[in-house]
């Protein structure tokens, strides 16, 4: 009976905050087994926020977390491209009518820490007992019945197979495979929350806004029912060494980039804590052939890292989440060709995509960073007439990312 088998397989993974906890909840819903590792001691609020597109949503409905969604995010109106200087309006792409979505789900913009909250909640719900707090993977080894992650701290766990949902500097991919080296894309990204009523004259619109510039971009957007700013901003700079994104950075410095930038973004970045502005050097790696190995497979940034330029990170993590266990919800036999033939048709189905959305991420910030007036014109100037005579058209440059379904995919 294929119910009773998969309730007998063990699931082992590892945390990617998106992706690691959206696969052990859908897991569990299926009849899986899990046992989730997390190298953390605790899980603590991370001041940052994330947007979740229509794409994502689909699946994080289905995982019964629709009320949730609207407890703790903020729907924006639109997606909108700005002049970082003039504020002059370039394009905006609506996500609503009315109370209505144009798409078949809705778009959300949530603080990190409480997208944790509410996916963690569920994963309680369904299994009180499945998280493992502090234990940091050191390697795995496999054969032909099992596979073993090995800690740090001298502990094992067996199970029928193991997910690597552990970022963009995976154990489990190296375990795997061999991957470029990261390279320094030539931007660094500086981030602050900032509380809406500390903000000078605030009139940041309720849009997920891009403002562009000159070698520079900036983006804002609400979170926590437009009681936050959540501000990026990014810059071009030609040396940078250390790749992480929890580093302290001088408030004055990211003022002074943006001085003389439309006053609703200056006041943003006035109004921010400087204990709570943080930077980090964006690199990028191109994507892996080679997903899995036998008995162990990659999900989110171990497997497809990406730059935050069209905010597809997470949601593809929570896409890979609940493709994977489709797949795996075909196997019949707990055996390795057949646990191997699920993460090949996994593979097949979402490189695809994630290819192409790593490749427009990083062709995305040159039309963000146009460095003269003939470049701005060239680039702008038709996006503009296409916005006032032809909208349509307009919305097709994302209908590709968010009118995609992954709920809906049939598995071959």
């Amino acid at each position: 009976n294929l119910t009773t088998f998969l309730l007998t397989k063990e699931l082992l993974l590892f945390y990617e905050f998106a992706g690691g906890l959206t696969l052990a909840i859908t897991a569990l819903l299926k009849g899986f087994s899990v046992t989730l590792h997390e190298q953390a001691n605790q899980f603590s609020e991370f001041g940052a926020g994330i947007q979740l597109s229509p794409n994502c949503v689909s699946v994080l409905k289905t995982l019964g977390l629709e009320y949730a969604l609207e407890e703790a995010g903020f729907k924006p109106e639109k997606a909108e491209l700005r002049l970082g200087r003039s504020g002059q309006r370039i394009f905006s792409i609506p996500f609503r009518n009315e109370e209505t979505s144009l798409y078949r789900h809705e778009y959300y913009q949530i603080h990190r820490a409480d997208l944790i909250d509410l996916l963690l909640n569920r994963l309680k719900e369904l299994d009180n007992q499945c998280l493992r707090l502090a234990s940091k993977l050191e390697y795995f080894s496999q054969d032909s019945e099992s596979i073993t992650a090995h800690f740090e701290d001298g502990t094992q766990c067996k199970g029928d197979l193991l997910v690597g949902a552990d970022g963009i500097h995976s154990v489990v991919q190296r375990g795997i495979t061999s991957s470029s080296p990261a390279s320094f894309t030539g931007n660094v990204a500086w981030r602050a929350l900032v509380p809406s009523e500390a903000i000078r004259d605030n009139s940041i619109s309720p849009n997920a806004t891009v403002w562009c510039g000159e070698k520079q971009h900036a983006v804002t957007y609400y979170v926590r029912n437009r009681k936050m700013v959540n501000f990026v901003g990014v810059i071009e700079r030609e040396f940078w060494e250390k790749e992480s994104w929890s580093i302290k950075a001088e408030k004055n410095e990211l003022l002074t980039a943006f001085k003389d930038w439309h006053p609703s973004l200056v006041n943003v970045i006035e109004a921010a804590d400087t204990n709570n502005c943080y930077c980090w050097g964006l690199f990028d790696r191109d994507p892996l052939d080679v997903w899995h190995d036998r008995r162990a497979v990659l999900l989110g940034d171990a497997c497809h890292p990406m730059l935050p330029f069209l905010a597809q990170g997470a949601a593809s993590s929570i896409e890979d989440a609940f493709c994977l266990i489709k797949c795996l919800k075909q196997v019949k036999h707990c055996n390795t060709s057949n646990i191997s033939q699920a993460f090949e048709a996994y593979q097949n189905i979402r490189s695809p995509r994630t290819s192409k959305l790593q490749k427009r991420a990083r062709l995305q910030v040159n039309r963000y960073h146009k460095k003269t007036k003939i470049a701005r014109v060239a680039t702008y100037l038709p996006l503009w007439l296409l916005n006032r005579y032809m909208p349509s058209l307009l919305y097709g440059f994302t209908n590709w990312i968010y009118d995609y379904n992954i709920v809906e995919q049939e598995i071959p």
